[in-house]
């Protein structure tokens, strides 16, 4: 990865000379190897060819009918033995074979090898073809183990012995030559064939990258400049959303005073004095005031709650009508909301609601402060109403500029299709959150149900 990571952030020049090298340098290696193959080999051949005619010049007189001899008579024999034992040939020929094409040895200077036959090789089988195979080699054909034994590379000829009037191929001489100028040779062609392909392939890989380097340095450029332009028009989209966010601030806080009459009202008259009726009927319908034994004063308290909240239902009412938000919302911390919605429903239910709040106590719009006392009002009363009151639980955090609220319940969930899209209860709590741009989640199944709301950091900033 980090190699992908560096290999990806290096320019495209460097890219080409790193990528292109190595490809030169399997091509210089490839083509070198090739061409200074076929030099040696054909360094080798010509030599073979030229030793081959000089021998074929010396011997080729003495030679019988070839065709028809199963070994040369003694008088062909002693001939080669003079000839090829004395002057320039016999001191550059280490040994000489005389071959038939079954493999038969008909003549060599190694009288042991005379008459043995030895299987027909490839080397062999190519010469008896009509033509001229060189190696240059140390021996290690069977025939060969006073060869072997000098322990250096020889030459290595098999030159077809030809008849005259049909060109027929009717022994093969095969002989062998301390070539001891041949590696040096072999040695300046290598080194002139390496230079010759390492010279090329170099200039051209450097002529590639002084064309690839310059289009570089444009690019380069070009890219600067683009780079330039992308910043102004950065720096333009940013005053864009500047402007967006005061628009949307200023939108907001509309919003907030106005709670958007034709949609917020309905669901500020059922999150808030709806409930609080809902409550007073619930407990005009409880046994403690139908039953006749009831005691005076148990009574008594029962009439008390009823009568308490629909004291804080009128109160509620007047405020809304009169477009002014709850006086113990307005100047109450994050903290303080969350208590009281809590302690209300407390008192109101007599349930117990468990309560876990992390806060930094930062400053709220006024309209996220009514957002949030609302939302858990109204996620509380639908965990009595529907889930029984179990368990309830609110976890509420305020840090780091965020604000995440988590009402849950282990009651029997509901089925959220069933939900009408003209009911107030979860449709007026998605509405009033969305509105200030924050999230809005309903998780619900035989576990129970879980309503969450959150803002993040922009949402906030933007309503400050």
């Amino acid at each position: 990865m980090k190699w992908s990571r560096r290999w990806n952030t290096s320019s495209l020049a460097s890219q080409f000379f790193f990528a292109g090298g190595i490809v030169s340098i399997v091509a210089l290696i490839s083509v070198g190897l090739i061409v200074t193959s076929l030099i040696q080999n054909a360094v080798i051949h010509n030599y073979g060819a030229a030793t081959a005619l000089y021998v074929d010049s010396v011997i080729a007189p003495l030679l019988p009918d070839m065709q028809r001899q199963a070994l040369l008579d003694d008088g062909a024999a002693r001939a080669l033995d003079e000839t090829l034992g004395q002057g320039a040939l016999g001191r550059r020929l280490v040994s000489f074979n005389l071959w038939r094409n079954d493999g038969t040895v008909l003549y060599s200077n190694n009288k042991a090898l005379v008459g043995r036959k030895f299987p027909v090789n490839a080397k062999l089988q190519q010469a008896f073809s009509g033509t001229l195979v060189a190696r240059y080699e140390i021996a290690k054909d069977p025939e060969s183990a006073q060869e072997r034994l000098l322990g250096k590379a020889l030459m290595e000829i098999y030159n077809p012995v030809l008849q005259p009037w049909s060109g027929q191929a009717v022994a093969v001489a095969e002989f062998y030559e301390s070539a001891d100028g041949l590696d040096a040779s072999l040695g300046r062609a290598r080194v002139e064939s390496w230079l010759a392909v390492a010279g090329i392939t170099l200039l051209f890989f450097f002529t590639l990258s002084a064309i690839v380097f310059r289009g570089n340095r444009t690019i380069e450029a070009q890219r600067s400049d683009l780079k330039n332009r992308v910043e102004e028009l950065s720096s333009l989209l940013s005053e864009n959303q500047a402007l967006q966010r005061r628009l949307r601030r200023a939108s907001q806080r509309v919003a907030a005073l106005n709670e958007t009459y034709l949609r917020s009202i309905g669901a500020d008259l059922h999150d808030g004095p709806t409930q609080h009726i809902a409550y007073a009927s619930l407990r005009l319908d409880s046994d403690v005031l139908i039953d006749a034994s009831t005691k005076p004063d148990v009574r008594e308290q029962e009439l008390s709650w009823i009568r308490s909240s629909l004291a804080e239902a009128i109160t509620e009412i007047r405020n809304i009508c009169q477009g002014l938000m709850l006086p113990q919302i307005e100047s109450a911390s994050f903290k303080e909301i969350v208590e009281r919605v809590v302690d209300a429903h407390q008192r109101n239910t007599k349930t117990a609601v468990d309560t876990n709040i992390d806060s930094e106590d930062p400053e709220l719009a006024a309209a996220v402060k009514i957002c949030v006392y609302r939302f858990i009002q109204e996620a509380l009363n639908n965990a009595y109403r529907h889930g029984g009151g179990l368990q309830q639980s609110v976890k509420a955090v305020a840090r780091n500029g965020r604000i995440h609220v988590e009402v849950s319940d282990r009651g029997d969930g509901f089925d959220p299709s069933e939900i009408r899209p003209t009911s107030l209860g979860l449709a007026g709590m998605r509405e009033r959150i969305d509105s200030l741009g924050g999230e809005f989640n309903v998780v619900t199944g035989q576990q129970g149900t879980t309503v969450t709301m959150s803002f993040g950091r922009a949402e906030m900033e933007d309503m400050q």
